[in-house]
């Protein structure tokens, strides 16, 4: 290794797709990267934030789509660090909400290389403020949860059937293929009726929404194309959404 390298990996959190909800710590670790990991869901001009001359690499993973397991992005944040300096892994929302920041961390320290972790904003709270929805308001709701809905084994997560006895707000991270599954836990724990939006690509441009209750929102998600990434929210809070109003407005004028 040159001695005149000093190898250190910056884990960023990239925001949740916006490529100006991206924090200015974030712009600067940039700044100084000799290399960039980055995954499938980062706007590609944020890229422009690094020096011409730094590699950029994609090292992302979509649905379905496994370009570059985890192992090897983390072989690569420590092989490149030890030859080029300075590595962003550049990945998106917060690295530690569902991002296996702590699994990278843990990799890149055994080696002896410095760390530093920019958190990033999680898509679980922007996206859905992005269309109007508080995951908190008083009088309505006084916490949320924030579940991913598929467990390392592929199994709907049990966190889900205990969050729909409560009346807390869910955010359901990585769940459109398991929407019916959801649906049948919420049915179960007799919450039909509760209000339930789902957000594609939030805060993009490419942002599609759609909003019913837990009995609809099947139909009104396939009808609407929905798929993933998409991010679910149950609760009262849902009707909050000056976006969203109508939606309800018209569900109860039909029920009178």
């Amino acid at each position: 290794m040159n001695q005149l390298i000093k190898p250190k990996v910056t884990l960023v959190g990239a925001g949740p797709g916006d490529p100006e909800l991206i924090t200015l710590k974030a712009v600067l670790a940039l700044n100084k990267a000799d290399v960039v990991l980055y995954d499938a869901l980062i706007d590609k001009s944020l890229l422009k934030h690094a020096p011409d001359k730094a590699i950029k690499i994609f090292v992302g993973k979509r649905v379905g789509k496994h370009s570059c397991p985890q192992d090897e992005t983390n072989r690569l944040c420590v092989e490149y660090a030890l030859k080029h300096g300075h590595v962003v892994r550049l990945k998106g929302g917060d690295p530690f909400v569902f991002g296996r920041g702590s699994e990278e961390i843990d990799y890149i320290e055994a080696f002896g290389i410095p760390t530093e972790v920019v958190p990033g904003i999680t898509s679980a709270v922007a996206v859905p403020a992005s269309i109007g929805i508080p995951v908190t308001k008083r009088g309505v709701s006084e916490s949320f949860w924030v579940i991913t809905a598929t467990t390392s084994y592929g199994e709907l997560s049990r966190d889900i059937a205990i969050a729909a006895q409560s009346t807390a707000t869910v955010v359901i991270l990585m769940g459109t293929k398991k929407l019916p599954e959801i649906v049948n836990a919420y049915t179960a724990a007799g919450k039909s009726d509760i209000p339930v939006a789902i957000i594609q690509n939030g805060t993009t441009k490419e942002e599609q929404f759609v909003a019913g209750t837990i009995q609809d929102i099947t139909s009104k998600a396939r009808q609407a194309g929905i798929a993933a990434p998409a991010i679910i929210v149950v609760g009262e809070v849902v009707k909050e959404s000056y976006r969203l109003k109508e939606v309800y407005e018209q569900t109860v004028n039909i029920g009178h």
